[in-house]
């Protein structure tokens, strides 16, 4: 018999539909017509065993039990999920075969490998397992990967990647938050400091913003235009671009603070002759932007509908599930496999289908265009995130519709043409003056036609040129001083937040680790960011106001209290880059493991030598705000009611 295990019932339902009938249904499981069965974990089926399940006195925060670190790592079973582990456990005993069928991801592939070695599954039938990899849920996409299992030993380094990720953030989590908390009783804050590796960072990133906003002073600074015509009398506008000699009056971003100097400018050519002294005309494409992954999807629709990372989360994963209208969603890649372009014609049939708005852009499309987004060197376990080819959306919520046709919408733009357009740069001499002017005439829109006009780039220039000739004569009417003031920074909102979080690099300190950075390194994963910032809020240090996301008072003392190394992303991304390195077999679970072991002691003595005075005075957030927090000291629960990958803290 062979057992297919689902990561959740509605991929243990959809594998099932495409395998032999008659169908018997039982008790959390499907027995097929062939006598084979499709069973199901129900997201994660174990969670870390807490500190007192190791050992007794643990259970109380006292500062002699720092660091706590197990011997022998324990495995519990969630509560609520003793009769599917049951269920799983029989089976998996009867089976011959075992088909490893958890998401496409490193949280997926952990929580199935967990469930088998914690049910003591014999070593040849977990050696013989095989990996079922499923980013669609539609009938035909199902058959298609069935017809493709691959050796669930390939994926045996991605399955110690989240495995050194989830202890590893219990070790941070639990100790970090324990010494933290018992610091802040002394000074008479109620409060637990939760601190975790990946939300803590992001809780710093804030307070820095508001901060620096709240202490940002506003100064003037002032350019110079020229207004010129040619001897035609076409008219149009050139910037002065300050010389060497000018530094002493600019600051660091090259603004001219002295009124005097853009005065002096202004008045030295108006009705002054100029020339062309560079001309540039250059016929450039830009293709279309890629298919989405998850953070860029969440990013978009914070822009154009004001949802949080959240609710995009929950709208994408039932636009999955439920409907099956759109491919696995909690995926980092925006590529493709070659082999899904052969499915354009029925997706985009389907988007037609289901969106009378874009009804018209599939008719434009040309699905035998094939452009980068198709690239299997950049595909692994899972691929963007794009439509399926079910047609029937009449279900949809407003918000599921706008959120698909958004991803359509997206994976439409592969089959349009790239935006051409002419750039022209001129530099104009002025007298000993350099000045210069630039535009961008669109020629062809290409994907672009697919966006309404508002939504223009915010890099094309409005300025229109006349036909200008290297060398011609110009005249300069007058010299315009235009005065500007410089802006603090903008408080985040869920979209800049989630930029952050994605672009990791421009926010780590450490200028050796900025620069071997990844693309893909980020703050936390796909499959995570939108639950450490919902934790944030529930925890009571992060607030809305509008659609500003700013610190409230408690998170403030919070990072105020914690050591600087605590509340910065390097640790996080040097984190992300060892994890990545074990997925790639480039390093073992001990070289990451061992380390950081070692580093606690460090870290729990730093704790202790810091008396957190910011947090005096400081009341904790309300009760509610604090639910889930106060038994373990844990960096990144579940936010009731959702499932969040990986429950160890973060």
């Amino acid at each position: 018999m062979r057992l297919y295990i689902a990561e959740k019932p509605s991929l243990g339902r959809a594998i099932a539909a495409v395998l032999p009938k008659p169908h018997k249904k039982h008790e959390g499981y499907i027995e097929l017509g062939n006598g084979d069965c499709v069973s199901w974990c129900v997201g994660h089926l174990l969670e870390q065993a807490e500190p007192g399940d190791y050992d007794e006195s643990w259970r109380s925060w006292q500062e002699q039990h720092l660091p706590i670190v197990p011997a022998d790592w324990q495995l519990k079973t969630r509560k609520g999920c003793h009769k599917q582990l049951t269920v799983l456990r029989k089976l998996m005993k009867q089976a011959d075969e075992l088909v490893h069928a958890g998401d496409p991801d490193r949280e997926g592939q952990l929580l199935v490998d967990e469930v088998v070695h914690h049910c003591k599954v014999a070593q040849t039938k977990r050696q013989g397992m095989k990996r079922l990899l499923v980013s669609d849920l539609t009938p035909a996409a199902v058959t298609r990967a069935l017809g493709q299992l691959r050796s669930n030993r390939d994926f045996v380094s991605l399955s110690v990647s989240a495995l050194a990720r989830s202890r590893a953030d219990w070790l941070y989590g639990i100790n970090l938050t324990r010494a933290y908390t018992l610091q802040g009783r002394k000074v008479n804050y109620s409060g637990v400091l939760s601190v975790g590796r990946v939300q803590t960072p992001l809780l710093g990133l804030v307070v820095r913003r508001d901060l620096a906003i709240e202490s940002f002073v506003s100064k003037p600074f002032y350019e110079v235009l020229a207004h010129l015509t040619t001897e035609a009398g076409e008219a149009f506008t050139a910037k002065w671009v300050p010389s060497e000699a000018c530094k002493p009056y600019m600051d660091e971003e090259g603004r001219v603070l002295a009124r005097g100097l853009a005065e002096n400018v202004a008045g030295r050519i108006t009705d002054q002759p100029g020339s062309v002294s560079s001309l540039s005309k250059k016929r450039k494409s830009q293709g279309a932007p890629l298919p989405y992954n998850l953070s860029a999807l969440q990013i978009d629709a914070a822009k154009r509908f004001g949802f949080s990372a959240q609710r995009v989360l929950d709208l994408a994963q039932a636009l999955y599930e439920r409907h099956q209208l759109i491919t696995y969603p909690r995926s980092d890649s925006r590529h493709l496999p070659s082999q899904q372009h052969g499915d354009a014609p029925r997706v985009t049939a389907a988007i037609a289908a289901n969106s009378d708005a874009l009804s018209q852009a599939v008719e434009g499309a040309d699905t035998s265009r094939r452009g980068k987004a198709w690239n299997d060197a950049k595909v692994d376990a899972h691929h963007a995130v794009i439509p399926t080819d079910k047609r029937g959306a009449g279900g949809l919520s407003a918000d599921e519709r706008k959120l698909y046709e958004l991803i359509a919408r997206q994976y439409l733009l592969q089959f349009y043409p790239d935006y051409r357009f002419d750039e022209t740069k001129v530099e104009v001499t002025i007298g000993t003056g350099l000045f210069r002017a630039a535009a961008k005439v669109p020629v062809e829109m290409g994907w672009k036609a697919l966006f309404p006009q508002k939504e223009k780039s915010d890099d094309e220039e409005s300025a229109n040129l006349p036909q200008l000739s290297e060398g011609q004569s110009l005249h300069c009417q007058r010299g315009e001083v235009v005065e500007k003031q410089t802006q603090p920074p903008k408080h985040f909102t869920d979209a800049t937040l989630l930029a952050a979080m994605t672009n990791i690099a421009a926010h780590v300190t450490d200028k050796a680790l900025k620069s071997i950075l990844k693309e893909t390194d980020g703050l936390g994963t796909e499959a995570t960011r939108a639950g450490i910032i919902e934790l944030l809020f529930k925890r009571g240090f992060l607030t809305r106001q509008g659609k500003q996301i700013r610190a409230t008072e408690a998170g403030r003392a919070l990072i105020a209290s914690l050591p600087e190394s605590a509340t910065t992303p390097d640790m996080t991304a040097r984190w992300e880059s060892a994890l990545e390195s074990i997925r790639e077999r480039q390093l073992s679970y001990q070289g990451f493991m061992g380390p950081l072991t070692e580093q606690l002691q460090a870290l729990v003595s730093g704790a202790r030598q810091h008396l957190p005075e910011s947090l005096r005075g400081v009341s904790a957030p309300s009760r509610r705000g604090r639910k889930g927090a106060r038994s373990s000291g844990r960096g990144n629960r579940s936010v009731k009611g959702r499932k969040t990958k990986g429950k160890s803290p973060a």
